[in-house]
């Protein structure tokens, strides 16, 4: 393995969540003597998609130093602890995907097998009375998770939603404190060196030259670095995921103040509402080739809780990724890597997974191609899996209309079929490596959607009904208390945000 000297200058182009995110990342963990520069131009606009989270970004917030109640407060932050999907399998219907676990496992067998087994037993009740993080999201209530394994709230996870413009912000002013370098101004040109093919250099508009080892593009869709200078392609997934195009609003806040965000089932895509402190964010994600842009604006604004603070933002987008994320001393980080649709809050994830990988990776001026394969090779799984669970959505549904028969009828790619059919039949479900979302996820949405097992699992017949209808029943019982006794979220958020 060729080792070479340490990289001094790293240079990331782009600022926004994923340019300040990566910076604070590096300044906190690729070890001192590194100098950071971050260029960005004011007269560039900025995607913000991305106010919803998963939970591992408590990880990342803590890594680099961020106080949960400051960031709450600078960002004007709100909890999250889930999604309500409001008419993704018929008109009406709804179900929630929680962070966190849904039920226990009972003598080994996994909760869902259970429910699928007495789901029609006039005292088991809907999947949702069965995970504490639904059972409180729903009546407004929230709680940190209790480290005691014995109570209801050791089953919940959380998340945020977020200003995303107020995240960047906040994390240069914690990057800047901490010795990286903000950069004013637009790249006209870049400079490769023509032996390696690496980038040597970028050009901005004044002229002025900023050189570097290391260059991290986080210049959004453009993809400035990865794919134009070096030309790595982008595989396009759009005829898996067939919305091509974003309409953002925001709206006055309505009360009460709901730890969760709602995505809701339109006639050729969903609209999504995520509460803030301050406002609601809320857009309309469609496909062009089903709907007109000025039909796409009408669905939106009818769908608001309260009055448009605003004008609409339309974004257009393909979904899909590049080939590859890391091409000789350039990776591509955040938009700038590939797209998905955020209907699972997945963008942060995701630069927050090529964030890791690049600390974990860090090279030296060999740039070690074991290393940069091995970061390849996980971030484009990483992506893969989370593009199987977005495209669920779509392949389980039972609504009408020409589109959204046309996803249901697709093939899907074969990664996902195969976990739909172990499902279809018994219920089974197995998580691979690189999966980011775990088993509470997958049958929450399947289950959701109505995509109902045949069977369940045969150590199931071994036990005894009243003995397993009465664990569920006390499980259930134990879900509610537990949220009854909860504070309101609106209370917690407005104690936070008046702390100084």
């Amino acid at each position: 393995m060729a080792t070479g000297e340490p990289i001094r200058e790293v240079v990331i182009v782009g600022g926004g969540t994923a340019g300040w995110m990566t910076a604070a990342a590096i300044a906190r963990f690729a070890g001192p003597g590194r100098r950071i520069r971050l260029i960005e131009s004011e007269a560039i606009g900025i995607v913000g998609v991305g106010e919803g989270t998963i939970p591992p970004i408590l990880e990342f917030n803590k890594q680099v130093g961020l106080d949960e109640q400051a960031f709450i407060r600078e960002t004007r932050a709100t909890y999250k602890l889930g999604i309500e999907f409001v008419g993704w399998s018929k008109e009406g219907e709804r179900y929630f995907h929680p962070f966190g676990r849904i039920g226990r496992t009972y003598d080994g067998v996994d909760f869902h097998h259970l429910w699928r087994k007495y789901r029609e037993h006039p005292s088991v009740g809907p999947l949702i009375a069965y995970t504490i993080s639904a059972v409180a999201g729903l009546n407004g209530r929230f709680s940190h998770p209790s480290p005691d394994i014995r109570s209801p709230l050791a089953d919940l996870s959380y998340a945020f939603h977020f200003d995303a413009s107020l995240y960047g912000q906040f994390l240069r002013r914690h990057a800047e404190a901490r010795g990286v370098e903000r950069v004013e101004g637009r790249i006209v040109d870049v400079e490769r060196d023509p032996e390696t093919g690496h980038v040597r250099a970028v050009r901005l508009d004044d002229d002025r030259r900023v050189e570097g080892e290391l260059f991290v593009d986080c210049s959004g869709f453009r993809s400035l670095l990865l794919g134009q200078a070096m030309g790595v392609e982008f595989d396009d997934w759009s005829h898996w995921l067939p919305c091509d195009r974003a309409i953002a609003v925001p709206s006055e806040r309505t009360e009460p103040l709901l730890p969760f965000t709602r995505a809701t089932a339109r006639p050729s895509g969903w609209q999504w509402r995520i509460p803030l402190q301050h406002r609601i964010g809320n857009g309309h994600v469609y496909s062009s080739a089903h709907m007109e842009e000025e039909e796409a604006e009408r669905l939106l604004v009818e769908g608001l809780d309260g009055k448009p603070i605003g004008g609409f933002n339309h974004i257009r987008f393909t979904a899909g990724r590049r080939a590859k994320s890391w091409a000789g001393n350039v990776i591509a980080i955040g938009l700038s890597s590939g797209f998905l649709e955020p209907l699972e809050s997945t963008s942060i994830h995701l630069i927050q997974h090529g964030i890791q990988k690049l600390v974990a990776l860090f090279p030296d001026s060999s740039f070690d191609p074991v290393a940069v394969a091995e970061y390849n090779r996980s971030f484009s799984e990483m992506y893969d899996s989370v593009r199987d669970f977005i495209i669920l959505h779509y392949k389980v549904n039972q609504r009408s209309g020409p589109f959204w028969s046309q996803v249901r009828e697709m093939e899907v790619p074969d990664s996902l079929a195969h976990k739909l059919s172990l499902f279809a039949d018994r219920g089974r479900f197995f998580r691979y490596h690189d999966d980011l979302f775990e088993l509470a996820s997958w049958t929450a949405v399947m289950l959701g959607q109505g995509l109902i097992p045949k069977s369940w699992d045969p150590l199931l017949d071994s036990l005894k009904d009243e003995e397993v209808l009465r664990a569920m029943a006390d499980l259930r019982a134990g879900y509610h208390k537990a949220a009854s006794t909860m504070e309101t979220h609106a209370d917690i958020i407005a104690r936070i945000a008046g702390a100084r």
